[in-house]
């Protein structure tokens, strides 16, 4: 992984020394599981359970993807998840929904740090 990558994602939130930690310094490892997230069909999920008031389905999904921006070390984008997952179980739906202006906006810096 080249450091001009290695810049954007750090801008993105994401903390590549806790990521490498925990990938034990491989940064092809690393990378590959990175590209995998473009994959990752949890955001889709939880904008579309949210949408229609399926809660359920929203918490099961910010669950899902806290779990992978967690061990990803995505900092940012984990911590607001976070935060809605609590809200969700707690039943605040609204703060839950308001939530995702953030996350949508920290979801889309990491992918376009991800493509470069």
């Amino acid at each position: 992984m080249d450091n001009l990558k290695k810049t954007r994602l750090t801008q993105a939130g994401v903390d590549i020394s806790d990521a490498l930690g925990r990938f034990m310094g491989n940064e092809n490892m690393y990378e590959k599981f990175l590209n995998k997230f473009l994959d990752d069909g949890n955001f889709l999920k939880l904008n579309e359970a949210l949408k229609s008031g399926d809660y359920g389905a929203a918490l099961e999904a910010s669950h899902t993807l806290k779990g992978v921006c967690g061990n990803l070390s995505m900092t940012a984008l984990f911590e607001l998840l976070t935060e809605q997952v609590k809200d969700l179980r707690a039943e605040n739906y609204d703060h839950a929904k308001e939530l995702m202006g953030s996350i949508t906006q920290k979801y889309e810096d990491i992918i376009a740090a991800i493509r470069g």
